[in-house]
């Protein structure tokens, strides 16, 4: 049996970040991964793409990820809109926001993943265990003993699952979940578009549909367009140029001709948030914890703040000869991100059911919330100030 400090499950973003946030700690960390280390290094094109916050830049820059991203792929993201309907009136945050600087940035995922992947080669302490999956998670007094499916067994201090919102390990863990599937897919097309997008991102709440605008360099747009499943696939099905003429009618024409320039993508609604972060020796981080609805895009920014709120508490833990697993410790980590999540993932929800739902009642009450929500300044300074707000402190 291989004896180690940690082990984390699941070698994506926030997997990946974990690992390096530990780099130069002293900790023994082994990763593991069922997709091999070719499919990891060369990550395809999933056509999502990822708003970061400066909090979250800053981050990625700690990390050394963010100087392992294209220049030419990071798009910068000035002015905010959120419409209803057929109504011309939109909620607008640029006003807001630092005359000198933009609200965030858009990266696409499958970059930042090849990033974060190449930011661990080679880092001291670090063992990829690439190709093999978690079989079974047995507790005892000193930690955690791990199966993986190739018979092999990993003990470790700490285990963290970073496997994704329907995580295994999870439930190896015996943690629950609260899971709210929308009953609707997200189609996400890279388009060219006829019209200059100004740097706005759109999230627009039609009838039937919500609709969102992610601007990207030279032209290029996200479009985001949320319908129930059966509907999404018949868009998946249209061929290139009949895909740009139903993507286009979506969004009523407002940027002109939209062009697909790259395969359309579809991904399930499903938001989910664990009944507990932590376990004896053991912590969730990323998705594994909380799984966002994307129609305010904070997912990833909490995703990336957990796993270096956690790293923070272990690697001092570690420096101060402290048990890295203390549940004192693991407490105040649960305790933090609770604080920073549940009050995003409680209003993320909340706007995605007032907002999809076409009845006249909640038609008048989206529209009157806009309208007051322009009206009230200190809103928009708040929203703007979460974009662009600086790293606070990791700790409870």
């Amino acid at each position: 049996m291989q004896v180690t400090d940690v082990v984390v499950v699941g070698a994506g973003p926030a997997g990946l970040c974990f690992a390096r946030s530990l780099a130069g700690s002293g900790l023994r960390v082994a990763l593991v991964e069922p997709q091999s280390r070719q499919q990891l290094a060369d990550a395809p094109f999933d056509g999502r793409e990822i708003a970061l916050t400066h909090a979250s830049r800053q981050i990625l820059q700690r990390l050394q990820v963010w100087e392992r991203l294209p220049p030419a792929e990071i798009s910068e993201l000035h002015d905010a809109r959120v419409m209803d309907g057929v109504s011309p009136f939109a909620l607008t945050f640029a006003r807001d926001r630092p005359a000198d600087g933009p609200l965030g940035w858009l990266v696409p995922n499958h970059l930042i993943r090849r990033a974060a992947w190449n930011a661990v080669q080679g880092q001291p302490g670090l063992q990829l265990l690439d190709g093999r999956r978690v079989q079974g998670v047995q507790n005892d007094d000193a930690g955690h003993v791990v199966q993986l499916d190739d018979g092999s067994c990993l003990h470790a201090r700490l285990l963290v699952a970073a496997d994704s919102r329907f995580s295994a390990t999870r439930r190896l863990l015996g943690i629950g979940a609260r899971v709210r599937d929308f009953g609707k897919s997200m189609l996400v097309c890279r388009v060219q578009l006829e019209r200059d997008h100004r740097q706005t991102a759109w999230e627009w709440f039609g009838y039937g549909r919500t609709l969102a605008l992610l601007p990207l360099n030279d032209g290029l747009a996200s479009a985001v367009i949320t319908l129930p499943p059966q509907q999404v696939e018949g868009l998946l099905a249209l061929h290139e140029d009949a895909l740009g003429d139903a993507i286009s009618r979506f969004f009523a024409h407002r940027l002109g001709r939209m062009q697909p320039v790259a395969t359309p993508q579809a991904y399930p609604l499903v938001g989910v948030y664990a009944e507990r972060f932590v376990a004896p020796g053991a912590a969730l981080i990323g998705d594994a914890a909380v799984g966002m609805h994307p129609v305010t895009a904070h997912g990833f920014n909490l995703g990336l703040a957990s796993q270096q709120r956690l790293a923070d508490l272990i690697s001092d833990q570690y420096a101060r000869g402290a048990d890295i697993a203390d549940a004192g410790s693991l407490a105040r980590y649960q305790r933090g991100h609770r604080r920073a999540s549940r009050p995003l993932y409680e209003a993320t929800n909340a706007i995605a059911s007032v907002y999809t739902d076409d009845r006249a009642p909640a038609r008048l009450l989206r529209a009157a919330g806009l309208r007051l929500a322009q009206g009230v300044r200190p809103f928009r300074q708040l929203i703007a100030s979460h974009l662009t707000q600086p790293v606070a402190g990791q700790g409870a």
